[in-house]
Formats: C-alpha cells, structure tokens, sequence
C-alpha cells in the first residue's frame, strides 16, 4: 500500500490571485484620500492663530478695494458684489495642502456660485523652491487678463514641477506659451521687478495678519479657524442666510 501522502506545492509555486479591478480602484481611491487628509491636516495645523502680542485676525477692508481683505489689484476670480459674502485665500502654489484644497474650492465655487465672492492672494512660501516664481508666472498672465487660466493650469500640473530644488520658471513658461499668451509681455513682466513686488505686497500684507501658513482662508475680514471640511461650508452657509 503506498502511504506517500502527496505534497502541496511550495508558495513559491502556487498561483498568484489576481487582484480584481474593484479591489484595485477601492484600495487605489483609499490611498488618495488619506494622502488628502494628510495634506489637509497639515495645511490646517499651519494656519495662524490670533495673539494678543499681535496684529488681530481679522483682515479690514482695503481702502481702495470693494470687497474685504482685498485691494483693486486682488484677484477675484468670482464677484457678485459687495451684498455677497467673500471668501479670500492666501496660497502657495506649490503648497500641498493647497493643492489638496484645489478641487475643494473649485467645488464650493460651482456650488456657491452667484452667491460667493471668491479672491485669491498669494502667499508664496519660503521653503518651497519655486513658490515665488510659480506666483510671478500667475501675475505675469494675469497681465494678459489670464489669472485664472495659469492659477489652473499650476493646480493642474502641481506634482510635475513642485518639491524640486531648482528653478522651474522655463516650465511655467512653457504653459504660458501653450495658453496662447503673448510671450514677448509675458517674459517682460516676468523680468520686471515690479511683478515680484506686486506679489511681495501680498506676502507683507499677510504676514501684518499673522498669516503664517498656507491655505488661510478668511470670510469677510474674519479668518476661519477650519478642522473639518464642513467648517467651511458652514461658515459660508452662515454668511449667506444673514
């Protein structure tokens, strides 16, 4: 009688199971999502906080500007006047948690939209390598009426340019000629000192409001201390109704 008992295959020969396509989008979706949590909670951890050794956090309205915390040259990329709230951004773009925030804006935008004044106010970071001229690169095509087109268009492309230690001011004007700009005003404002001023006076503006960190958010003069993603559509919702 043959008492050999048969011998399973080593792990090394079995088969592997092939994740299915479900399981690949599931886990593929659960990464992104903590990578944005991650992004946010750091972002959020960086916004400032109010002092009594200090400027308060409340943003006055600017002289020569109609809405709070701007001025005649913030760029609003959505007015509808001053009986509307506005909601003003200080930014980094090549800020992470700016990033992350990115789609989310765009999303309150369409959401609240013709109810929503919304500006942005650049807040380029020092630790980041290309914050400053990424911001230049924005200013310089919105001097062709094309703010909105390059604040997208460096969303969009963050994770290609972004974390690098040097300069990646030719691949910003690489997207400024694909945008069709008129590259001789384009590479004459980059050149020109008083586009990095126009955006100093942005940082120096922020920092007299204890702005430290990026994305800061403030709703009609009032910085909004966010946790949570809600605390921003609460605040806005508050506004409205009032």
């Amino acid at each position: 009688m043959n008492t050999s008992k048969s011998k399973r295959p080593s792990p090394a020969t079995q088969p592997r199971r092939r994740m299915t396509p479900l399981k690949i989008g599931i886990i593929t979706a659960a990464v992104a999502i903590m990578l944005l949590l991650v992004a946010l909670i750091v972002g959020i951890a960086a916004q400032p906080r109010t002092s009594s050794d200090g400027p308060t956090s409340t943003t006055p309205a600017a002289a020569d500007g109609e809405l709070p915390g701007t001025r005649s040259n913030t760029h609003v990329l959505d007015e509808v006047g001053p009986d509307a709230p506005t909601l003003v951004e200080y930014l980094d773009f090549e800020c992470e948690a700016c990033g992350a925030f990115y789609p989310y804006i765009e999303q309150i935008r369409t959401q609240y939209d013709g109810k929503l004044n919304y500006a942005f106010r650049y807040f380029p970071l020092p630790g980041h390598f290309n914050s400053m001229n990424a911001a230049i690169a924005v200013e310089a095509a919105a001097q062709q009426g094309r703010v909105e087109d390059m604040y997208n268009k460096l969303f969009q492309t963050q994770t290609e340019w972004s974390e690098q230690q040097e300069s990646r001011a030719d691949t910003f004007r690489g997207y400024a000629e694909a945008l069709g700009l008129d590259m001789s005003a384009y590479d004459a404002a980059v050149a020109d000192p008083a586009t990095q001023a126009r955006v100093q006076q942005d940082v120096d503006e922020g920092r007299s409001l204890q702005v430290s960190g990026t994305p800061t958010f403030y709703l009609d003069g009032e910085l909004l201390e966010l946790s949570k993603y809600t605390d921003l559509t609460d605040a806005l919702d508050r506004a409205i109704a009032d």
